[in-house]
Formats: structure tokens, sequence, C-alpha cells
């Protein structure tokens, strides 16, 4: 009987010490089972207040950026396309609610014209190593910032790579994060892939056109793989990506199928001012410009907060 009665006491003793635990640690805000180093805890992570709302991250194209440059007023070259949009969004909107971010990296193209020069697949390899980071690192330490994305041209293929990527569930953040992604001049467009915008184009892209001829082209472009296009899309960002390209344009609106692949990669390294011309020229978006577009669909991305 002694026995019965002491396991009846022990047990009553454990039910209220363990009460009181439960009490003290909630009155302490402290957690009975702490959270394993790599494990995500369940409830919403915290934002410091030091995050801004929205980061827009802006990628140059070919020779309009360095890798010393600095990203948040870059000067490696004052004629740079993205400039034109990015400068107008920083004066728009405080540091503290928008970071506008430009890629910093080498963006050259080597070819015949440019041995000297980084190869194209090394030059947006760096690129998109460097841009991926700034996401990984702005997604760690401001969970809950949101990212308008753009390119131009080299700039472009890396955005619209990492987009493809971020819409599979591969990317280094999730598609939730994006409010929104704009390529210019993509070099791997491909029609219906993503939302078209401005005057339409019947081409695709010259990674898209040379793909079947990416042997031959590198007699011209050394170290520049015509990839063709990018599998699966835009997946869950299909329509939160915009693709822009001008009419005429032989880096986005290539004729599919090129026969003389010799010919059509010099075409590719020559002067092009249609390419060079997307900050003035009206035939893209019919009474504006392709800079006064961006500007007003990123605003409209960042005021939606």
């Amino acid at each position: 009987m002694r026995k019965i009665l002491t396991v009846i006491v022990t047990l009553i003793l454990l039910v209220v010490v363990g009460a009181g635990v439960i009490n003290w640690l909630n009155s302490t805000g402290k957690s009975p089972l702490p959270t394993e180093p790599g494990e995500t805890p369940t409830s919403e992570a915290a934002q410091p207040d030091w995050c801004p709302n929205v980061e827009v991250i802006a990628a140059p194209g070919t020779w309009e950026s360095s890798p010393e440059d600095d990203p948040i007023n870059p000067t490696a070259n004052p004629a740079s396309f993205m400039l034109t949009v990015t400068q107008p969004l920083q004066q728009r909107y405080s540091p503290d609610d928008v970071k506008v971010w430009t890629l910093p990296y080498t963006a050259q193209f080597q070819n015949v014209n440019a041995m000297h020069e980084m190869p194209y697949d090394q030059s947006r390899q760096e690129g998109t190593s460097k841009l991926e980071n700034e996401l990984r690192i702005m997604h760690r330490d401001c969970p809950k910032t949101e990212f308008v994305l753009m390119g131009f041209s080299q700039g472009a293929v890396i955005v619209g790579d990492i987009a493809n990527q971020i819409g599979a569930g591969q990317g280094v953040i999730p598609a939730d994060s994006v409010r929104g992604v704009a390529v210019v001049a993509d070099g791997r467009r491909e029609p219906g892939v993503g939302q078209a915008q401005g005057n339409p184009v019947s081409g695709v892209g010259a990674e898209v056109s040379l793909e079947l001829l990416n042997p031959l082209t590198q007699h011209i472009m050394p170290g520049a793989t015509m990839r063709g296009p990018r599998a699966g899309g835009y997946g869950a960002l299909q329509d939160r990506v915009m693709d822009i390209c001008a009419p005429d344009d032989h880096i986005c609106d290539a004729p599919l199928g090129v026969g003389n692949a010799i010919a059509r990669a010099q075409a590719l390294i020559a002067a092009n001012a249609v390419h060079a011309q997307y900050a003035t020229n009206p035939n893209v978006f019919p009474g504006s410009t392709t800079t006064q577009w961006l500007i007003d669909w990123a605003a409209g991305l960042i005021d939606a907060s």
C-alpha cells in the first residue's frame, strides 16, 4: 500500500512541476524545444528594420558594366541603357524603402574583332553567380523583401536564366519573393514565353537561332555557346516576366533556322543601331520609349506594396 501511495505522490509532483515549467516558459517567451541549427522556425521570419520593402536589381548589357563597379552608384559606363531606368527610380524612392542594385560584372564578349576580351560564356556565368549571390544574401537577411529584376542584352540573358530557375522551384529565392521581371533584347527569347510587350516581333533570340550551328559559330565567337531556348520557360513566373524586343534587333529578333552560320555570327557582332537605341527608339512602344515603359512598370510594382 505504501508503494502505491509513493507512486501516486510522485506522479502528482511530476504533473505540478511540469505545469510550473510550462507556465514559466510561457511567461518568459522561451521555447521548451530549441530549434536545431539549420531548422526552419515554424513562426514567420522577422524582418529587420533596416531592410527595404523592395530591391530592384538591374543587369546591364555587354560593355556596360565592370566587376569593380559600385552596384549602388555605377559609373563604369555612363551611357549604359539600364542607368536610364535605375537613376530615375533612385530619385523617386528613398533607399530605406527601395534598394536599387546594379550588377557589377565583366560584361564582355570575345569575338574575332575583340579576342582580348573575356568569352561570353565566362562573362555570363560570372554575372549569374554575382546576381544570385545578391538575391541569396538579401533574402537571407531580409526575408520579407521582394524583388524586381530587369536586364538588357547579355544582362537580359542572365536575368532570364535566373527567372527560369526560380520559376521551376530551383532558384536561390522562392517565386513568391519576385514581384516582376523584365528582359530587354533577350538572346534566348522565344515567342510565347513570358509576356510580350510593345510592338510584336516574329523572330527568336540569337542563341535560339544559332543553336544547331553552334560548332560553326565558334570560329567567329569562341567561348560563346548558343544554348537554345530555356527548358521549361518561366514556370511559376510566366505571368510576371515581361519580354521586350525591338523589331529587327538581331539579338532578340533573329530568324529561326539560319543557314549561313558564319554570316549570321558576323552579323551578331557587327554594329547594330537598333540594339543600341532602346532608350529612344519609338518603334518599340509607340508614343513612348522602353526606358519610360520600364520606369512606369517598376514603379507600379513598387507602389503595389
